[in-house]
């Protein structure tokens, strides 16, 4: 089979499993008599007093015909009340009565027990990491979430790891540079763990939803200059000031622990990183030329005088 065939046929192994796990291919769904589709219909109309059939169908992507036998039998068991527009009388309305209120509510407290139950076999570490890669895999198909927040926060359990393998897997894809770079970006984080001072020393993730977006780390030179290191915003987050933050995090806590002077090493070719710190003050000071990760590099060091 050809990379593309196994791709897919992962992906279609996953569908199968995430819908035997969450129970949605039997007749009811989260122990009711009420399908998936009348699930996802009764939560729709839990979200607002009343809605156009029309605008809840194309939103949902159904068949006219479909959700037509489900309103009915709804109508029938007493859920919903289904009347004319008062906008336009062409237009069908429907609302949840308090019996549908009830059913839905049934649905809700089902649902939350049943996934309390799944996360419930997972430690605190994996429960985030699921979080993560479900974050990821909304983003990836269908643009940014509803919890759109950037949080900058302390590294968590993991966090170090992850750190080191998306600049791997980031400049490969990016820039193509190969695993010596990964290997420099282990180095880095293994002798900021070993050396870490409080109040000299410190790191940061910045987290969008349940995702990391970014990470930045300050480590101490020398007694007074501070270097800005592992600078990295996922693609999905860029454009949405996560870059800026971290570096003004960097630079905050090193001004605010007496640092005179801040300094950092980067690449030529990284412009959007070299705009976030000529945006934060830093000058650029020397430039060398070489052959590193695979490639003819031209590295920059950069330096920020934090004391005026």
């Amino acid at each position: 089979m050809s990379k593309v065939g196994d791709r897919i046929a992962s992906v279609r192994r996953f569908n199968r499993f995430y819908t035997r796990t969450i129970g949605v291919l039997g007749d009811g769904i989260q122990r009711t008599q009420y399908t998936l589709t009348e699930a996802r219909l009764l939560w729709e109309l839990a979200q607002a007093d009343q809605a156009e059939t029309v605008e809840l169908r194309q939103r949902l992507g159904l068949d006219a015909g479909y959700v037509s036998r489900i309103f009915a039998r709804f109508e029938g068991d007493g859920l919903v009340r289904l009347e004319r527009s008062t906008v336009d009388a062409r237009r069908q309305v429907v609302s949840l009565t308090p019996a549908g209120r009830r059913a839905f509510k049934t649905l809700s407290d089902n649902a939350v027990e049943d996934m309390g139950a799944l996360l419930g076999k997972l430690g605190e570490t994996d429960q985030r990491r699921l979080l993560a890669a479900m974050s990821t895999i909304e983003r990836l198909w269908d643009g940014p979430v509803a919890d759109d927040r950037v949080v900058i926060r302390a590294p968590l359990p993991g966090d170090l790891g992850w750190v080191v393998q998306r600049h791997g897997e980031l400049y490969a894809d990016e820039y193509q540079w190969n695993d010596e770079f990964e290997a420099l970006i282990a180095g880095i984080v293994a002798d900021f763990v070993k050396a870490r001072k409080p109040g000299r020393d410190a790191a940061w993730i910045a987290q969008i939803g349940d995702a990391p977006a970014g990470c930045v780390f300050c480590v101490a030179e020398d007694d007074v200059t501070a270097r800005l290191r592992l600078l990295l915003v996922e693609p999905w987050a860029r454009g949405r000031g996560v870059g800026a933050r971290l570096v003004g995090e960097c630079v905050e806590f090193a001004r605010r622990n007496g640092y005179q002077k801040m300094v950092l090493w980067t690449n030529a070719e990284l412009h959007a990183a070299r705009n976030l710190y000529e945006k934060a003050g830093f000058e650029l000071v020397s430039e060398e030329r070489g052959e590193s990760f695979g490639r003819p590099q031209v590295f920059q060091n950069w330096s920020l005088t934090l004391v005026k």
